[in-house]
C-alpha cells in the first residue's frame, strides 16, 4: 500500500516515441520513453509529468557508436515510466553514466491504443521489438533489463523465450508474481488481499479499459458490459483477458502466462528480488526449487518489503540498491566470466535405463494470436 501513498520525488526526464508494432499478430502501437537530460518546457497535459514527445528531427538523429550501458525497463500492472519505484532504480544508474528507456504497456502512461487489444502477462512482443531496435541504433551498447511486478513476469518470459540468443547482458526482476494462478488464489484468501489489493488493481484495469473503450469495444470478443461490471482483478482477467487471447478461464490464462518455467531457459545473469510478506507476489508463488536448477539465476528474498516497497527511513527504497549494484557490477565485467560450467549428468546407459526421458520444453506455450476469427 505504501507504494501508492508515499510522496518522495525522483526527477527523471523523458522523451517519448510511439512505435508501430512490427508483428502483425500483435498489431498496434506502443509508447517508449527515453531518459534524457533535464529540460525546461511547459507541461504537456496529454503526457505524464517530465515527459515530452520527441521532435522528428530529434528522433531521426538518435543512434551512435558509444559504449554506454543501457537499461530497458518494464513497469507494473497499470503503471508507466512515471512510477517512483522504477525511477528509484534508474536514478543511480543514470548518475553513473547509463542510458535508459521504459517500454510502456499499451494504453499505459497516457499512451494511445490503436487496436482492440490491450496487453497481458506474457506480452513479450513489444520489448522484443524494442531491444532489437536499440541494438540497431546503438550497436556497441551493452543492454540490460529490469521489470517490476507484471513487467517482471513479462521480462522473465522474454529472457526465457530468447534463451541462448538473448541480446540482454543481464536482467533483474522485482516483485515478480511468478506462478500467477497460485498468487491469484492467495490474494483472494484474505480480506485485505481481495478487498484492498485485488479491488484496487481491478479498478485500475477497469479505468484503463474505460479510458480506451472506443478502440477496445471494436474487439468482437469483448463484452463491454461485463468488463464494466468487474470489481476484482481476477474478474477483469476473466471478462477481458480470457476472451481477448483465447483462454477459456482466467486460470488457464494465469497458468499459460506464468513465468516460473521460463526460469529453466534463462542463459544470462539474472537476479530476482522478492519480499516474503508480499501480498501480491505471494510467498507461495516464489519458485525456490526452480532457482536451484539454473546456475544463471539468483533469488534474493527478504522477510519484509511488501509489494515494490522495501521502504527505508527517509522514503528511499532498499531494493534499488541490490538491483542497481547487481547491474553495475555485471557491466564492469565481461559477462563471459559469469557463464557457469555446467557438468552433464550421467547418461541413461550409465544409469541402466533404456531410452531417453521425454524432453521438458520450458517455453512451450498455448497462446496463438489471431484477430481474424
Amino acid at each position: 500500500m505504501w507504494t501508492a501513498v508515499q510522496n518522495v520525488d525522483i526527477p527523471i526526464y523523458y522523451k517519448r516515441r510511439i512505435f508501430e508494432a512490427a508483428d502483425p499478430d500483435f498489431a498496434g502501437t506502443f509508447a517508449v520513453d527515453f531518459v534524457v537530460p533535464p529540460y525546461n518546457a511547459d507541461r504537456d497535459q496529454s503526457l505524464p509529468n517530465r515527459t515530452a514527445h520527441y521532435k522528428e528531427s530529434e528522433f531521426v538523429s538518435l543512434g551512435s557508436n558509444d559504449e554506454k550501458p543501457m537499461l530497458v525497463c518494464l513497469h507494473g500492472l497499470s503503471g508507466g515510466s512515471y512510477e517512483i519505484y522504477l525511477r528509484a532504480v534508474l536514478q543511480p544508474l543514470i548518475e553513473n553514466g547509463w542510458e535508459g528507456c521504459v517500454v510502456n504497456s499499451r494504453g499505459c502512461a497516457m499512451s494511445p491504443i490503436t487496436t482492440g487489444v490491450l496487453y497481458n502477462a506474457r506480452a513479450t512482443w513489444d520489448v522484443r521489438q524494442m531491444v532489437k531496435w536499440i541494438r540497431t541504433k546503438w550497436p556497441n551498447r551493452k543492454l540490460y533489463g529490469i521489470g517490476f511486478s507484471l513487467g517482471a513476469n513479462i521480462l522473465t518470459n522474454y529472457v526465457g523465450e530468447e534463451g541462448d540468443e538473448c541480446i540482454l547482458e543481464a536482467a533483474v526482476v522485482c516483485s515478480n508474481p511468478w506462478t500467477l494462478d497460485v498468487a491469484n488464489l492467495a490474494l483472494q484468501r484474505s480480506w485485505i488481499g481481495k478487498e484492498v489489493y485485488s479491488k484496487a488493481m481491478g479498478s485500475n484495469m477497469r479505468k484503463l479499459f474505460e479510458d480506451h473503450m472506443e478502440q477496445l469495444k471494436k474487439n468482437p470478443r469483448i463484452d463491454v458490459e461485463e468488463v464494466q461490471k468487474i470489481k476484482y482483478l481476477h474478474e477483469f482477467d476473466r471478462a477481458l483477458q480470457g476472451p481477448t487471447w483465447g483462454y477459456p478461464t482466467e486460470g488457464a490464462y494465469y497458468r499459460d502466462a506464468s513465468s516460473v518455467d521460463a526460469l529453466f531457459n534463462i542463459r544470462i545473469p539474472f537476479l530476482s528480488i522478492n519480499a516474503e510478506d508480499d501480498p501480491i507476489a505471494h510467498l507461495e508463488a516464489i519458485p525456490f526449487e526452480e532457482f536451484k536448477q539454473n546456475p544463471y539465476t539468483v533469488l534474493l528474498t527478504s522477510s519484509l518489503g511488501g509489494h515494490l516497497s522495501w521502504f527505508e527511513i527517509g522514503g528511499t527504497r532498499w531494493f534499488a540498491k541490490p538491483a542497481s549494484n547487481f547491474l553495475m557490477k555485471i557491466a564492469e565485467r565481461d559477462t563471459e566470466i559469469f557463464k557457469p560450467n555446467i557438468v552433464a549428468g550421467p547418461t541413461s546407459k550409465e544409469l541402466g535405463i533404456a531410452g531417453k526421458p521425454p524432453p521438458f520444453l520450458p517455453m512451450r506455450r498455448k497462446l496463438r494470436m489471431s484477430m481474424d476469427d
